[in-house]
């Protein structure tokens, strides 16, 4: 298995498990981004994005992937745990992440207009938790685009419709 190097899964693997909760939400009609948590070497948290089922602007893929990690390790802290999201955190999840104390983040696409690194410090980020980018970048990347594309050519045929 590639995936898999000498009994370890690799940020790779983690990332295409990520990308199922996101297919997960794109299935809702809800942006995908994808997150599982992961503890010696177990997914133990997976979640995709749940703002428009909920209707609530905090249902985002690493708040529900915390809430349940938090569940399954019996305490608040996950400082032994790595977040796998799609796409860089927002500031919010950043914030979120920080209390956690997350030990470490591997996240595949970038966000240029709302991701955590807009503030240009990795201060709003506990300490301790290590940032990897760019895992599996373009897969993550293109379910984005594809899904914001999708949304355009609705929205311009209804457009066009109402004319």
């Amino acid at each position: 298995m590639d995936d898999e190097i000498n009994g370890i899964f690799s940020d790779e693997y983690f990332m295409k498990e990520a990308l199922k909760e996101a297919q997960k939400a794109c299935d809702k009609d809800e942006v995908p981004v994808g997150a599982v948590i992961v503890w010696n070497n177990q997914v133990i948290a997976r979640a995709h994005n749940l703002t428009e089922t909920l209707n609530d602007v905090t249902a985002h893929a690493e708040m529900q992937a915390f809430t349940a990690a938090a569940g399954a390790c019996g305490g608040k802290y996950l400082s032994d745990c790595t977040l796998y999201v799609t796409l860089e955190p927002c500031v919010m999840c950043a914030g979120a992440a920080y209390w956690t104390q997350i030990g470490r983040i591997v996240y595949g696409a970038d966000d240029e207009k709302k991701g955590y690194m807009l503030l240009r410090s990795k201060s709003i980020l506990h300490p301790g938790t290590v940032v990897t980018k760019g895992v599996l970048r373009d897969e993550c990347s293109k379910m984005l685009t594809d899904f914001f594309a999708k949304k355009r050519k609705i929205k311009n045929y209804i457009k066009k419709q109402k004319h």
